[in-house]
């Protein structure tokens, strides 16, 4: 097991009894549970920044497509070629 550390968060009531439900649905303790979604948060936010910066930088680099290029691209999306 890998280390761990206590982090203490105050969460609305409302957080705090979906969680405990789930929590005795699924037979996982509220703290693995809370883990969790915090990994998964840390995550998604941890690719949408590096997304954005890659984006910022093909701008910086003149690599960006016309509005009409990318409605173009778009407008293919789900048809057979």
């Amino acid at each position: 097991m890998s280390e761990t550390i206590l982090v203490s968060t105050r969460v609305s009531t409302e957080v705090a009894n979906r969680l405990a439900a789930l929590s005795q649905s699924t037979h996982r303790s509220k703290s693995f549970l809370a883990a969790q979604a915090i990994e998964e948060f840390l995550n998604i936010q941890e690719w949408h920044v590096e997304a954005i910066k890659q984006g910022i930088a093909a701008a910086e680099n003149g690599d960006v497509k016309s509005h009409e290029e990318a409605l173009a691209i778009l407008n293919t999306w789900g048809k057979n070629a």
